[in-house]
């Protein structure tokens, strides 16, 4: 089977998966928004707090992938169950963080200025997801170990049934019905809490019956910390948790910085945020996919394959980027309309998503370098990157244009002033981490 169509069928999969994720945000952010504007733009605070948080430590476990790949194609299989068990301690790890993250944002929320009238439902909101934080991370966990085995099938099986599940939960916890109160935007919390134990008790069960994890001898008793195993994870697991955040919190900041402008402006950048999020699923999960295979050939002993594997799969990620971004120009007007009847809303969304296309574009770009750069073992040089083009930039640049000015060019005081820099620090980023991971793959060495 050619090289294309192994990272196509890994890739779609995985797109499939992905796609059922990000509806949960699809659907809270039409269900809150069809609810009431104050509950739309509560959302995209409390989200915006949540994905800090959560994608960040997800950024951690990901980066194990490249190290279980390897093994996979070492067919050191029991040392890559002992890996995945080793794991888990820093899996535990991040709950605790991540759990008082989102139990005490009020610093977080004060600096940003997030009106007082949202504070209540956002703390309110966050309050609820800490439940909902081991099972997603552990579920991460288990997504990755599957993607680094080249088996996404189980894991996207389980996201779309969620979905199926999500859906209507939310439509019923957000509006009550059948004797159940009115939640509002806590309502979307609850919902996610109970699809994320959902998902990650049936994951539990495959681990544990599924004749496919067999090999590697992955139920077994914990044993107790290896220090050099963790040691390791952590180098390569907190950069690159440090580079999502950074990544991250120069998206979610803007929601926080915008929503300081009203619910008009706070709904329309969740629009565009949304969607922004939608279309990077599709080079994230050629990006897992092709990280996976470089991985693979890179534990076999030839980093030839392993760069024809990475261009392939930037070949398929560019061309996709480029034909998603022609479609979003066309119908952008339509498209915001779908997710609010309020036509102010509308108007401000339409021209900020004309910017989308232009970041995604730089997004696409840069997700495919950082998760084969990680393959390389090259962490660092993206997270220094990201800090200089997505915190400098982009937030700082967007924060800028919107509230000080820049010279000649008077304060916006507009959300697409943060789409406007954010769009324009991607896609001068772009092309420095492709130099970096040129460098890095010509100098790995075969063994």
């Amino acid at each position: 089977m050619s090289e294309l169509r192994v990272i196509a069928r890994h890739a779609t999969t995985v797109l499939v998966g992905q796609l059922a994720v990000i509806a949960f945000g699809v659907t809270d952010t039409i269900v809150a928004g069809r609810y009431s504007e104050h509950a739309l733009a509560a959302l995209s605070v409390g989200s915006a707090v949540y994905m800090t948080v959560f994608v960040a430590l997800m950024g951690v476990l990901q980066a194990l992938l490249p190290t279980w790949a390897e093994l996979h194609g070492a067919q050191q299989h029991h040392e890559l169950g002992r890996s995945v068990r080793q794991a888990f301690y820093l899996a535990l790890a991040g709950m605790c963080v991540g759990a008082f993250a989102l139990l005490f944002p009020g610093a977080l929320l004060h600096f940003t200025e997030v009106p007082a009238a949202l504070e209540g439902d956002v703390l309110r909101y966050l309050g609820v997801l800490v439940f909902a934080l081991p099972a997603s991370l552990l579920f991460r966990m288990w997504g990755t170990l599957n993607q680094s085995l080249g088996h996404p099938r189980l894991v996207t099986a389980l996201q779309a049934f969620s979905l199926v599940v999500k859906i209507p939960l939310s439509i019923w916890f957000v509006f009550g019905g059948f004797g159940f109160p009115a939640l509002g935007v806590v309502g979307c919390a609850w919902a996610t809490v109970f699809v994320q134990w959902m998902m990650v008790l049936l994951a539990l069960w495959m681990l544990r019956t599924q004749d496919m994890y067999k090999p590697y001898r992955i139920w077994q008793a914990l044993e107790a910390p290896h220090w050099p195993t963790i040691a390791e994870f952590a180098r390569l697991g907190v950069p690159g948790g440090l580079s999502v955040l950074v990544e991250v919190t120069s998206f979610t900041l803007m929601a926080l910085f915008i929503a300081r402008q009203g619910a008009i402006a706070t709904a329309a950048h969740q629009i565009c945020g949304n969607l922004a999020a939608v279309m990077y699923m599709v080079p994230l999960s050629l990006a897992i996919a092709t990280s996976a295979r470089v991985s693979f050939w890179l534990g076999s002993g030839d980093p030839k394959k392993a760069r024809g594997a990475a261009r392939t799969g930037f070949k398929v990620a560019i061309s996709m980027a480029a034909m998603m971004c022609t479609a979003l120009f066309a119908a952008r007007a339509h498209i915001a309309s779908v997710y609010s009847p309020n036509p102010e809303v509308v108007a401000v969304a339409t021209g900020m998503l004309a910017w989308v296309t232009l970041f995604h574009i730089g997004d696409a770009s840069q997700a495919m370098c950082v998760f084969v750069m990680r393959c390389y073992r090259v962490t660092v040089a993206p997270l220094i990157a990201y800090c200089v083009f997505l915190w400098g930039i982009g937030l700082v640049g967007g924060y800028t244009l919107a509230y000080d000015g820049l010279g000649p060019i008077a304060a916006q005081h507009s959300p697409a002033a943060f789409w406007q820099a954010a769009a324009i620090a991607l896609v001068m980023l772009a092309p420095i981490l492709a130099a970096i991971l040129w460098r890095a793959a010509r100098r790995y060495p075969a063994k």
